[in-house]
């Protein structure tokens, strides 16, 4: 018997809870290479690899709203760096569900900027909760985002417009709140140690007396929040590769572990237990290879939760803005959110895309770098030509590399 069969003999009553008849079909007809193989090894991977495939579409068909042509760009095969014009959340909207592997971003802080302006500091939570509520719809599920945000000294507005009304608003406090409000799992805070003094609150009109001082505010956040939405679908079992498995528990919240229960599989405990697992560990586990290997300067910079290093000089010495952006993103963050949390060839969304640092970086270490930004106008210039700069030219096809456009607002 060609071990595909075995797994289909003991999976049969699985595969009928978890697929439609039609679905089913498909997915049978889909696996029906499988039997060109010999290795059972390779057998077992390409088995969970098309099973955990097809479950994920069938969810992402309870989504409605996704913009067909904006998915055909998003996912066509190419090796450069994909750039979507548009509102962030209209864009976000549009997407399949739990088609990105990874978030990195820094928002537009509360009214830091001319492009940034809102009414009241509830008003701009809002907004930014909207977001973040369809990030984690289109964030792949087990994954993580990794969100930059500093304190700002300002009026929120809420009780008087007076200047007296300025006070220190904790955003990065606030953003956790709402990140685990809309699902998220806050992990860790690693604290940015800028380096240098990013207000004049400390001033105190020479007066060296109590209730006079202030510190000046000089760090900022690098939020790590997981994803778990709790999915109770069977999933194979990475040794045997059969869907004869029971739920064990939760291994983090929503994070679902599986027991196998097939007696024949080939590693069971000294107590006969089966392989306990679930789809966070099937997909860790499956990418432990030098290809995916961190290096060990870099593991050793991030072991501490205080970083230091220092932000983007965006002026020249003749006063230019040299980077076009007024809040350019240092490459260190999306560094270490693609570094520590993705793997070549996967999509890394910065949904606040700015001066497209984030996908710069993406690019860089072999993963899909795609960046949403409102301000087609006002920065697309200068992006491109940053973008263009950090690479060096590719002289056989004699250009630089291949950015892709999509304009949102078109659709």
């Amino acid at each position: 018997m060609h071990y595909i069969d075995k797994i289909l003999e003991i999976s049969e009553p699985y595969l009928l809870e978890t697929f439609s008849k039609v679905r089913l079909d498909e997915f049978l007809k889909d696996i029906e290479c499988l039997r060109k193989l010999e290795n059972r090894n390779e057998i077992i991977k390409n088995f969970s690899e098309t099973y955990i495939r097809f479950v994920k579409e069938d969810y992402q068909r309870q989504y409605q709203c996704v913009n067909d042509k904006l998915s055909k760009f998003i996912e066509k095969e190419d090796d450069g760096i994909k750039i979507i014009w548009g509102d962030c959340l209209k864009v976000l909207q549009g997407m399949k569900s739990e088609s990105i592997h990874i978030m990195v971003t820094s928002p537009p802080y509360y009214n830091a900027r001319d492009y940034s302006q809102w009414k009241n500091l509830n008003e701009y939570l809002e907004d930014m909760r909207k977001i973040i509520r369809e990030s984690y719809r289109v964030l792949d599920n087990h994954r993580v985002f990794v969100f930059n945000v500093g304190d700002v000294f300002d009026n929120d507005n809420l009780t008087t417009k007076s200047v007296w009304g300025k006070r220190r608003l904790p955003l990065g406090s606030y953003f956790t709140k709402i990140f685990e409000e809309e699902g998220f799992t806050f992990v860790d805070d690693f604290i940015w140690d800028k380096g240098e003094v990013q207000t004049e609150r400390h001033k105190h009109g020479n007066k060296p007396y109590p209730f006079y001082q202030y510190p000046a505010n000089c760090y900022e956040h690098i939020l790590i929040f997981h994803k778990h939405r709790l999915d109770r679908t069977r999933y194979p079992c990475p040794i045997c590769g059969t869907l004869k498995v029971n739920g064990n528990t939760q291994s983090e919240i929503g994070l679902m572990s599986w027991e196998c229960k097939n007696l024949d599989c080939f590693q069971r405990s000294k107590s006969n237990r089966g392989k306990r697992f679930s789809l966070k560990t099937i997909m860790t586990q499956s990418h432990q290879s030098k290809e995916h290997e961190i290096p060990k300067e870099f593991i050793k910079k991030w072991r501490r939760d205080i970083v230091k290093f220092s932000p983007v000089i965006k002026i020249n010495s003749k006063g230019k803005n040299v980077l076009g952006h007024t809040a350019p993103f240092p490459e260190e963050i999306p560094e270490f959110a693609v570094r520590m949390f993705s793997y070549k060839g996967e999509k890394v969304l910065d949904p606040f895309g700015g001066s497209f640092t984030s996908v710069i970086v993406a690019k860089r270490l072999n993963r899909i770098g795609i960046g949403i930004e409102i301000n087609k106008k006002m920065f697309r210039e200068a992006s491109l030509k940053n973008i263009a700069k950090n690479f060096q030219p590719d002289l056989l096809n004699n250009k630089v590399i291949d950015i892709s456009e999509f304009d949102y607002s078109e659709n």
